[in-house]
């Protein structure tokens, strides 16, 4: 995602970045995510980690599953659990779609980015992704090397 450079509140917390490696990417969409006080104040200090999570619609809710946000030093009293189960805020349609898209064959979400928008609101972008074979991870790593090796190229000769 772009960072817009006239905006001061806009900062991506953590990325997923493996995602796009081991998932083949349909779609994604923007999620509001609930979060406690405490757990907005670490994500200000870029304490987070999306990469072994996921998310799930359990009972007509969507949740994000397995993220890690770090305890924030200074709510020792009121502070919270790092691992604890996150209800991601999408509209129903949105839901349905979601819901209808993981009852298909292979298809998942996967947490891409989380981040603050321009209005300093902490948002999560969830992919709907199939899972990539071996094959298709191998294809994608030579397709890559080969841009890389044919901008070098033209770098070169230009």
């Amino acid at each position: 995602m772009a960072k817009p450079k006239d905006n001061p509140n806009y900062k991506v917390v953590a990325e997923n970045r493996r995602a796009r490696f081991d998932y083949a990417i349909e779609d994604d969409l923007e999620c509001g995510i609930m979060l406690e006080g405490s757990e907005v104040k670490a994500l200000r200090q870029k304490s987070a980690n999306i990469a072994e999570s996921y998310a799930t619609v359990d009972n007509g809710e969507l949740w994000l599953v397995n993220s890690y946000i770090a305890p924030y030093e200074q709510a020792r009293t009121f502070g919270h659990e790092e691992r604890r189960r996150r209800k991601l805020l999408v509209s129903r349609k949105d839901l349905a779609r979601l819901w209808n898209e993981t009852q298909r064959k292979g298809m998942t979400l996967v947490p891409l980015v989380l981040y603050f928008n321009h209005r300093g609101i902490a948002k999560i972008k969830i992919g709907i992704a199939k899972g990539k074979k071996t094959h298709d991870k191998r294809e994608t790593a030579a397709k890559r090397d080969w841009n890389r090796q044919k901008q070098r190229l033209l770098k070169d000769h230009g």
